[in-house]
């Protein structure tokens, strides 16, 4: 806790000296296909009051934040019922190896196939593909709980409810806040590709169109925009989330 408010001044320190070496580059190479920070601001500005980008980047977040719940929600309890029941966990590993091995881009066809290019498909699509993930992560928290917790748990004669409150999510934490962040790093590249392959929105679909005019400033425009909000979901609630759940560990 204590290297906790270093931390931001040495980011800080990070993520400008990126920006001077990104620059650096742009007037070394003078190419319009490497446009540097300042010119990107220009354009995320000029999207942001007069274009498209403000609707995109939210279509985007919607169907993101759908799959990250769906995700989260249903993986966290198959992964939890997979830790405890050894059996069942052996009887669902082929299809949970599928699942973490299958390309995300072969998902998608398939899906949007069978139910069409909706928003549904895309939903369910991304879900699918960041499920298997969180439900291993959540299995090998829960083989990790602690027997001693248990027996105390058990010899207070806590509820269920109790005892999943009280003991078993407080020690699978770490492993939700693992599950949540690689989650938000990678549902979003997820929901991004399949607004390529289907979607008339999204910063996904928009990326597609500026990719065709070779448009590298509004790619990155809105890259970096996407970006910023991933930073600021990470700064203020996953870490205050943290550093709150995770005080009994002193």
């Amino acid at each position: 806790m204590g290297a906790g408010p270093s931390r931001w001044p040495l980011e800080a320190i990070g993520a400008l000296a990126l920006l001077v070496f990104w620059q650096a580059l742009a007037l070394i190479g003078q190419s319009r296909v490497l446009p540097g920070p300042l010119a990107v601001g220009e354009r995320l500005l000029a999207l942001a009051t007069t274009g498209p980008l403000l609707a995109d980047l939210a279509a985007t977040l919607v169907r993101a934040g759908f799959g990250f719940v769906l995700a989260m929600g249903f993986g966290s309890v198959a992964g939890y019922l997979l830790g405890r029941h050894p059996n069942l966990d052996r009887l669902l590993q082929p299809l949970l190896v599928t699942g973490l091995n299958l390309p995300a881009i072969v998902i998608a066809i398939l899906i949007y196939i069978w139910l069409g290019l909706t928003e549904v498909a895309l939903v369910l699509a991304v879900t699918l593909n960041k499920l298997p993930l969180v439900a291993v992560t959540l299995r090998e928290g829960t083989r990790a709980l602690s027997t001693d917790y248990e027996e105390l748990a058990t010899a207070l004669r806590l509820s269920p409810l109790n005892r999943l409150r009280a003991v078993v999510v407080p020690q699978l934490m770490p492993y939700l806040l693992a599950a949540a962040r690689s989650g938000i790093s990678l549902i979003w590249k997820i929901v991004l590709v399949f607004e390529i392959l289907g979607s008339d929105r999204g910063v996904g679909f928009r990326i597609s169109l500026y990719f065709q005019f070779f448009d590298v400033a509004a790619i990155l425009a809105y890259a970096a925009l996407f970006l910023g909000v991933v930073v600021l979901i990470e700064a203020l609630v996953l870490r205050p989330i943290e550093r709150r759940v995770l005080r009994w560990r002193g």
